[in-house]
């Protein structure tokens, strides 16, 4: 279900609709921010109060150990002539389309989340970018804020830029012909003030 507090309103549609949710996965336990107590994400209160069970996903660093067993087991099955391959079935098989400029600009209209897919999607290419001053601006990192605010506009001075919902907080960016950078040092030489309309 994801971690933040805009992920909470999806749980609850999936409950109204009477659905058979197993298992709610989402981040676990965390200390606050002065460590006084733990505290548990929006979504897992909510899985709480509705008696749902609450998985935790396993860490990434886990994750990789099991991958690079998995993978020695594989190359073994392979090497002994027992490995079965599955064939892709190609009437389902479908073509990407290509990438059009259209796709590449971000349209604040957008919800967050949708805005930091398509971000990620093009990244490393060909990128997603919006104007500003008449550049071209991609973002190459960026995640999503439980913060409303005028649609395609600067929250702050630190990129914070609010969407159709939520906001999104640009992480990675770049200009034309500049190497990426981290938004604290893009914004060190380049300034986007707080109320910028980026269109």
């Amino acid at each position: 279900m994801g971690t933040p507090e805009f992920a909470v309103p999806a749980l609850k549609e999936l409950l109204k609709e009477k659905l058979n949710i197993i298992y709610v996965y989402t981040q676990p336990p965390k200390k606050s921010n002065r460590g006084l107590k733990i505290e548990k994400t929006p979504v897992h209160l909510e899985a709480e109060k509705n008696n749902l069970k609450v998985h935790h996903p396993i860490s990434l660093n886990q994750l990789s150990i099991l991958g690079s067993k998995l993978i020695i087991k594989a190359i073994d099955l392979i090497d002994k002539n027992k490995a079965k391959f599955l064939e892709q079935d190609h009437s389902k098989a479908t073509h990407a389309k290509k990438i059009t400029s259209e796709d590449e600009e971000i349209n604040w209209n957008n919800n967050a989340i949708k805005i930091v897919q398509q971000i990620n999607a093009l990244n490393p290419t060909p990128g997603a970018w919006f104007k500003f001053k008449n550049e071209r601006i991609k973002i190459w990192k960026a995640e999503v804020i439980d913060q409303k605010g005028k649609i395609g506009t600067t929250l702050n001075d630190n990129l914070l830029i609010a969407c159709k919902d939520f906001a999104i907080q640009v992480l990675e960016i770049q200009r034309p012909g500049k190497k990426i950078q981290k938004v604290k040092e893009f914004l060190l030489g380049y300034k986007i003030p707080k109320a910028s309309e980026l269109f």
